[in-house]
């Protein structure tokens, strides 16, 4: 008997304690509301838009003319590699012919300078990859910031609370319900930012 009051003495603090939780709760919230009841002004469902945003980038009329540029550049680049290396091809084939003919210090200055045309050749096209990557960083960074702007934009115009890239298959399902394709709306903006 002893054990069960002492039992029943430690549970009625507790039993109190939820007791006036309760009571104070069903203070705060009248009959018919709860706690999980959204204030009016508070939106129900968040708006997220969806973008592919190198299909996007890709298909800007911008896009196509700096490949055009980038092209143009690596046909000029490949010229000029192709003229080193007929040369080259030149000078080892006169080398090839006459190196049993040539004294002990010609066969050395011509083999130095076969060494050199092809050191050459080869830090060229270093050269020239090393330039056309930094003409492509150079020429995409304003097209880029161009459909950034576009897209940030259109978050504030359609009240996107985020603006999903879904390249790469990241997000392979996003709910319908909650998430509508911002493609369109970014694109009209692009149209409305190239004209100020």
């Amino acid at each position: 008997m002893k054990k069960i009051l002492l039992i029943a003495c430690l549970l009625l603090p507790l039993s109190l304690t939820k007791l006036s939780a309760q009571v104070s709760n069903s203070a705060e919230f009248p009959a018919g509301n709860n706690a999980n009841t959204v204030g009016t002004n508070m939106p129900t469902q968040p708006k997220y838009g969806a973008v592919r945003y190198d299909s996007l980038l890709h298909a800007l009329p911008e896009y196509t003319a700096m490949e055009a540029q980038l092209a143009e550049l690596r046909k000029q680049h490949e010229t000029e590699a192709a003229y080193n290396e007929t040369t080259f091809k030149r000078m080892f084939a006169e080398f090839l012919q006459g190196q049993k003919d040539f004294p002990e210090n010609i066969l050395l200055k011509r083999q130095r300078e076969l060494q050199n045309a092809l050191e050459r050749g080869i830090a060229f096209r270093r050269e020239a990859e090393n330039l056309l990557d930094k003409a492509r960083q150079d020429m995409e960074r304003p097209i880029r910031q161009l459909l950034d702007r576009a897209i940030a934009a259109t978050a504030e115009v359609r009240g996107y609370e985020v603006v999903v890239n879904r390249d790469a298959n990241t997000l392979p399902y996003l709910k319908p319900a909650l998430t509508e394709d911002a493609t369109p709306f970014i694109v009209e903006m692009i149209g409305t930012l190239r004209n100020y």
